[in-house]
């Protein structure tokens, strides 16, 4: 499908390095390659070569991993890894609302809202305004700030303003179990909760609360996740490794 003009899209260089740009068919700047004419990606097809300045690059959309990856950064964003664990372990998708507590630097709010729109909906638990702020900036960028909002306050004791019930709840912040009691209500009956903690201590606690909660599927896991080096004279497993970012807790509201 051709390129229509307002598209977030990148090129890529042969050493895979990514320029970002909101695709226009007139003169337009893009960081790094400087003054670019838009009118050379009019009919051009999803990866095919297009020259600037004696390189060659290729064109591209975006998945939800390019996304995550190319988003501005504050506070550390949840990784790929867990946030598709935490996409497929919560069963999101199009249609679903969605409580989120705490946006960091909003990475997990984009995949989120890529998985519910266009029909559902994220509304963003979050205790620090400029985390807020600059995740709306990363989600308006990618164009899907129409499927989010976002509330400031402690999910502790705050009040939620909404007259919908969440099909999935992530909570991502250092005292989860604190904060269920307070937004556990506004969770439907077999809907699904992620809590995201980095310590052990952390997990041991939400998952017996949890348990004491009624709440049943009760189970944590981490992701460990390490590449291959594939080249012609053979194929080794990576020295380095993403290894261990964090715990995932995963359980389902009874009735």
């Amino acid at each position: 499908m051709s390129f229509q003009e307002g598209e977030l899209v990148y090129l890529e260089d042969a050493g895979g390095k990514r320029s970002w740009m909101k695709l226009s068919f007139g003169m337009m700047k893009v960081q790094s390659l400087g003054a670019v004419d838009g009118s050379k990606f009019r009919d051009l097809e999803e990866g095919e070569k297009v020259t600037i300045v004696g390189r060659d690059y290729r064109i591209f959309r975006p998945g939800v991993l390019e996304l995550m990856e190319s988003l501005d950064r504050g506070a550390q964003i949840i990784s790929a890894k867990d946030a598709a664990t935490i996409l497929m372990h919560c069963d999101i998708k199009a249609g679903d609302k969605v409580i989120e507590v705490g946006a960091g630097s909003g990475g997990l709010t984009t995949a989120l809202l890529h998985a519910v729109a266009p029909t559902g909906q994220v509304l963003t638990l979050e205790f620090r305004e400029e985390n807020a702020v600059r995740a709306g900036k990363n989600v308006s960028r990618v164009g899907l700030h129409k499927y989010w909002s976002y509330q400031i306050g402690d999910a502790r004791d705050m009040d939620v303003d909404v007259d919908w019930k969440a099909d999935a709840l992530t909570m991502d912040m250092p005292d989860p179990w604190l904060a269920l009691g307070n937004l556990e209500g506004h969770l439907r009956s077999g809907g699904r909760l992620c809590a995201y903690v980095p310590n052990m201590n952390q997990a041991e606690s939400i998952v017996n609360a949890l348990r004491e909660h009624g709440y049943v599927d009760v189970h944590a896991l981490e992701n460990m996740q390490r590449g291959l080096e594939v080249h012609p004279g053979g194929v080794r497993p990576s020295f380095e490794m993403l290894g261990h970012t964090g715990y995932l807790i995963f359980a389902r509201k009874t009735a």
